[in-house]
């Protein structure tokens, strides 16, 4: 019997989602568990997994296609023993996707009616939905989902390499052994000129006043617009901004590191997420949200970190981060930091959390002001140590100096409340040995 492949929810609040990209094509053999495509939510671009074995029979909703609903079928598997061409007929045509003309014209993302994926074969001409390419004028390529992924940041054409797996699959180590594609120089490149720097004239591209171009929002984007547009238009901010000295805190953090296990480096942020978590557990009223004829009051401190990943931010969250050691703490953010990046975390990694933390400091800001992550009633904005000349008992000296600034949602959280927990955290953060405790 054919599987459905259906669009699946990867948040709570997912009602629709994006065809980012297939991994398949048709004529493809999957097996459970390997990624066949990326699916763009209003949180991330995540990679979805195939749950049952199949060959790919059609692929229904062709890459770049926006607003598919949760629950429609966006491809077809054939069974062990089915023919495609069978399966393919009687595929369910999925139901109308709101928008899509409109929001593929405006985007220029590929319409239902041009190539079905990428990774389908360039040879295979456009079919509206609902039709199929026979499979024996479809190139068939078979390669696991992490030599497809190896070969497209290289640039090496699959159909280019022979597999060393079982039934000729491509494998990793027949992509990393594959000759790198030949580099083309541009049409006027001649070794007399390989040294001449470019420039508008020498291009023959004249300077235009006011030239742009549109870039197509993500959902990702839009989600981010709407969510830190409605926090500041309903949540009361007020900001706090205090400066520690942290010259103890980094000499505390290299002798943590000189004692750490192998695989182990606790970096300046899991220190700051620490004291953060203690100030948190210190001044409950600070870990709270407001929900309009109540106010929740968090029994632990659920920290998200925000991560900067292409075309947005994620807040993964650190659970019970009051709870962590170091050790602990450094192994889970620096997890989480990188599925974030490479578009691996699950819906339970960044839904909920009861306060933020956003550090710039690698970027060399000194300080800012953060957006409140609704509905979060704060956030902390980290910036960069840096040494500053300070006073200390009447004399001036030199110390290393972090900015942090606590915005709060007034509603929830009163200046008091706020500038206590400020007080907490730069004790923590001065004094780290009392993190320990």
């Amino acid at each position: 019997m054919s599987v459905n492949v259906t669009m699946p929810a990867l948040s709570p609040t997912m009602t629709s989602g994006t065809v980012a990209k297939w991994t398949i094509a048709i004529g493809d053999m999957v097996q459970s568990g390997d990624v066949i495509a990326e699916i763009e939510t209003d949180k991330a671009t995540m990679e979805v997994e195939a749950i049952e074995d199949g060959v790919v029979a059609q692929i229904l909703v062709a890459a770049g296609t926006e607003n598919v609903a949760v629950g429609t079928v966006i491809a077809v598997l054939a069974e062990d023993g089915e023919s495609i061409d069978e399966v393919a007929s009687a595929a369910m045509v999925p139901p109308q996707i709101e928008d899509t003309a409109q929001s593929t014209a405006q985007s220029g993302a590929k319409t239902p009616t041009q190539p079905a994926a990428e990774g389908v074969a360039s040879n295979t001409e456009a079919k509206p939905i609902g039709t199929v390419t026979p499979p024996e004028k479809t190139a068939r390529i078979f390669a696991t989902p992490l030599a497809r992924r190896i070969a497209a940041e290289r640039g090496i054409a699959l159909d280019q390499i022979t597999g060393s797996g079982p039934h000729g699959r491509i494998l990793r180590r027949d992509v990393e052994s594959a000759p790198a594609p030949a580099m083309h120089a541009p049409e006027n490149y001649s070794p007399a000129n390989r040294a001449a720097p470019l420039s508008a004239s020498s291009m023959n591209v004249p300077a235009v006043a006011g030239a742009s171009e549109l870039v197509v929002n993500s959902q990702m984007r839009k989600s981010i617009a709407s969510r830190l547009q409605e926090s500041k238009q309903q949540a009361p901010h007020f900001y706090l901004t205090i400066d520690c000295h942290i010259d103890d805190l980094l000499a505390a953090r290299r002798r943590l590191n000189e004692k750490a296990p192998e695989g182990v480096k606790i970096s300046l942020n899991d220190l700051v997420i620490r004291a953060a978590a203690m100030a948190l557990i210190d001044v409950p009223d600070a870990n709270v949200s407001w929900e309009g004829d109540h106010t929740r009051r968090f029994q632990h401190a659920d920290i998200a970190m925000a991560v900067a990943i292409d075309g947005g931010l994620v807040t993964p969250i650190i659970w019970a981060a009051e709870a962590m050691g170091l050790a602990a703490l450094s192994k889970t953010t620096a997890d989480l930091a990188e599925r974030a990046r490479h578009g691996q975390l699950r819906a339970a990694d960044y839904s909920g959390g009861s306060f933020t933390i956003s550090n710039l400091g690698m970027y060399g800001i000194r300080e800012f002001a953060a957006v409140i992550n609704p509905p979060q009633a704060a956030i902390l904005a980290v910036g960069a140590g840096e040494q500053r000349p300070v006073v200390v008992d009447g004399a001036l000296a030199v110390a290393t100096v972090m900015t942090v600034s606590l915005s709060a949602d007034h509603r929830a959280v009163d200046g008091a409340v706020g500038a206590r927990w400020l007080q907490s955290f730069k004790g923590f953060i001065e004094h780290p040995v009392t993190m320990l405790l």
